[in-house]
Formats: structure tokens, C-alpha cells, sequence
């Protein structure tokens, strides 16, 4: 199997057996066995299991902020990018392999370099809601962080309570909702002269 294909393979494996067992509890022998592999054959694509679950993590922190980039991109209409950009957390956080859990639920947030990670899904994700807010209010950076924030604090709270309830609540009402609340409190910031 050619290097980037087994690569492949071999992050599917680790993430269903992150994802199952948590950092802790997984083994390398168990992702090996999972991939179909030799410890060795996993050992050459990743010298340890941090390195494994970091280049996992990354990933997935670069699904979340390019779909978040999208989201912000796809309107300039700002309800219609308050709406676009919850959706971005509760699909992320429904999607059936549970790579949600890496970012959001890591049982090894006090290593650096998985906090670091994680971190940088909320500062990226703000930063980019900041610059439209910025531009559209004439808030100050401070001020325009923090509210950028809050929205995605809000985000993924609510979308990870909404899948830990059960799902009662459809996945496009849950998020629409949210949105709503989030629509409520952001429009009430005035706009700029130039919007």
C-alpha cells in the first residue's frame, strides 16, 4: 500500500480507537490490530502515540476552521453567516466517527501541544467571526473578541449539550435556535456609517 494511503488508514484505525477509549486507554497494539497492521509498520508512520493522536487532532481542528472560513464566506448577509457558521459546530459535533471528541472532550488537554491544538480551534474560529464584527460595528479589537468568543463558546457548549440530550431536538432546529438566540444578542450592536 503506497505511504500516504496507509497513513491514512492507519489515522481512521486511531481515531476509532481514540474516539472508543479515550487517549489513555488506547494502546498502540490495539490501533495496530484495528489498521491491520504490524506495531512496527505503525511505528514507521508515527514514532509514538502522542504523535498519532496530535496529527489526528490536527486534522480535525483544520476541519473545524475551514468549514467555520466557509460558513463566514458563503453570505455577507450576517444572520444568514450567524446560522451557516452554528450549523458548522453541530455537524461537526453529530458526525458518526466522533472526531468532535478529540477536540472537544480530549482527556489530555494538559499536554501543550494538545491544548494548543485546542485552543486554536476557538482563537482561529473567533478571530475570523471578530474581523466581520470589527468591520461591521467599529467595535474595538478588545471588545470585538470577546464578543467573537462568546459566539463560539456558544456554540460548541450548546452543540455538544444538544448531542449528550439525545438529539431530541432535530440537528438543523437545535442549531437554528441557537443561532436565533445568537442573532438576538450580536444585531443589537450598532453597524458602522458604511453598513
Amino acid at each position: 500500500m503506497p505511504r500516504r494511503e496507509r497513513r491514512a488508514q492507519l489515522l481512521e484505525s486511531a481515531l476509532e480507537v481514540f474516539v472508543a477509549q479515550g487517549y489513555h486507554a488506547a494502546a498502540m497494539d490495539d490501533i495496530a490490530d484495528r489498521a491491520g497492521v504490524s506495531k512496527p509498520v505503525l511505528y514507521q508512520h508515527f514514532p509514538g502515540k502522542l504523535d498519532l493522536y496530535l496529527a489526528l487532532l490536527d486534522t480535525s481542528c483544520d476541519l473545524i476552521i475551514d468549514n467555520c472560513r466557509e460558513a463566514l464566506a458563503s453570505t455577507t448577509d450576517n444572520k444568514d453567516r450567524v446560522t451557516a457558521t452554528m450549523k458548522v459546530f453541530y455537524s461537526y459535533v453529530a458526525s458518526e466517527e466522533g472526531a468532535f471528541r478529540l477536540v472537544f472532550e480530549s482527556d489530555l488537554t494538559s499536554e501543550p501541544d494538545v491544548r494548543e491544538r485546542v485552543d486554536r480551534v476557538t482563537t482561529e474560529c473567533a478571530s475570523m467571526i471578530a474581523d466581520v464584527i470589527r468591520t461591521d460595528t467599529g467595535l474595538p479589537d478588545e471588545a470585538s473578541e470577546l464578543l467573537a468568543v462568546s459566539l463560539v463558546g456558544m456554540a460548541q457548549v450548546s452543540a455538544r449539550f444538544w448531542l449528550a440530550g439525545g438529539g431530541e431536538i432535530k440537528q438543523d432546529d437545535a442549531a437554528a435556535l441557537i443561532a436565533g438566540l445568537a442573532w438576538r444578542g450580536i444585531r443589537g450592536y450598532p453597524m458602522t456609517d458604511d453598513h
